[in-house]
């Protein structure tokens, strides 16, 4: 097998993902994930025709986003159509499913060059836009599992099971707002994204020909915890509010992988190597505690423990899920999102994955650290697991 390595991991800033009020909702979905690859394209040096395959994830595969967005993108920026292209619905999982993918195409020679990527844009596809629409539902009449229709139910499933209150979640929150901030403030996120010249809509939404330089997560906010723990319930007897949530989101991620071979003989520096990866289900009835079990399947195939692991980016799409597999690892939490989390710079669910091993990475790197576990919940009650080492 060859040695699949990354090279290069960018993102956008993040955006509020609202109409108009969204530092992002002017760029057509196609446009926002091109940005990241005409990005890492520059920072590489490569010309466009290296790139063998793209792999991405985008959740609501629905107007914008419909019709292999990932491929759309890259034919967007007008300099190659030779590469292939597939865009993921893994639900949340997407864009880290894409890594797996395009770090195993290039282990068993299928490519030697490939993009993993990621973007939603939640402004202009609102999440669920392709169930909504139908035509029918995703699940038949006599599904025979006793799993809920939100996600808000199942990770109040996940807070009761595992003793998780409310003063609890709104702590997480807190605290992924204190360290998100502190980051932007001494600079940890400037080398994994990028300045953005965004268009400007006017109140309906249309193009006024003007833009913005973008250069800051949009979703950070200045934050108490008493603050937090006056926010209205999203629903009753459950208890999470938007302050231990994740935001809804505009962005796109980027990760660039070859061979370590092709690497070197580009002059380009291995940065990271994939240990293990999964994909795993887990019990739908709680439906987002994917990252217990994901965790379980790459620590066991990669021979590790908790105590091998530096740093872990897990995906705050709420409170509970963090803090269920946090209880059940007995985690240190200052290794847990150490810059902050969705709840605090978002989640644009397609793009996640992706921005998650582009932060693990800029982060190892920056505090000279070995070892990251990226783990997510995901829709449709799986979980996935990576565990990269640094080179």
């Amino acid at each position: 097998m060859r040695e699949a390595v990354i090279v290069e991991a960018v993102r956008t800033p993040i955006g509020r993902g609202k109409p108009v009020v969204g530092d992002l909702s002017g760029f057509h979905a196609v446009e926002l994930l091109g940005l990241s690859l005409a990005e890492i394209m520059k920072r590489s040096g490569l010309q466009y025709s290296d790139v063998d395959y793209l792999a991405g994830g985008c959740v609501t595969q629905a107007g914008e986003q419909s019709s292999n967005i990932t491929r759309n993108a890259w034919l967007n920026l007008g300099k190659d159509y030779t590469a292939g292209g597939t865009t993921l619905d893994n639900q949340c999982g997407s864009a880290q499913t894409a890594n797996h993918m395009i770090s195993s195409m290039i282990a068993t020679g299928s490519i030697d060059i490939g993009i993993a990527c990621g973007v939603e844009s939640m402004s202009r596809v609102g999440l669920g836009a392709n169930v909504m629409n139908g035509p029918g539902y995703f699940v038949p009449s006599n599904w025979p599992w006793d799993s809920t229709p939100d996600q808000f139910s199942s990770a109040q499933r996940i807070a009761d099971n595992r003793g998780i209150t409310k003063a609890m979640a709104d702590e997480l929150g807190f605290h992924s707002q204190r360290k998100a901030k502190q980051a932007w403030d001494e600079g940890r996120f400037d080398r994994e994204t990028f300045a953005v010249e965004a268009p400007l809509t006017d109140a309906e939404g249309n193009l006024t020909g003007e833009t913005k330089t973008v250069t800051r997560d949009q979703g950070l906010r200045d934050t108490t915890l008493e603050g937090l723990s006056e926010l209205r319930l999203v629903m009753e007897g459950n208890i999470h509010t938007a302050g231990n949530s994740s935001q809804i989101s505009d962005g796109s991620a980027a990760v660039l992988w070859m061979t370590a071979d092709e690497a070197r003989a580009r002059g380009l520096k291995p940065r990271a190597r994939i240990i293990s990866d999964c994909v795993v289900g887990t019990d739908p009835y709680y439906l987002l505690d994917g990252p217990v079990d994901a965790t379980a399947r790459v620590l066991k195939r990669s021979g590790m423990t908790m105590d091998d692991i530096d740093l872990i980016e897990i995906n705050e799409a709420f409170a509970a899920v963090v803090l269920s597999w946090a209880k059940v690892y007995n985690a240190d939490l200052d290794k847990v999102n150490v810059n902050g989390g969705a709840i605090a710079l978002g989640h644009p669910v397609g793009s996640t994955g992706a921005r998650l091993i582009t932060t693990a990475l800029h982060e190892l790197e920056r505090a000279d650290k070995n070892t990251a576990l990226i783990t997510m919940c995901c829709g449709s009650s799986v979980g996935t697991g990576t565990i990269i080492e640094r080179i």
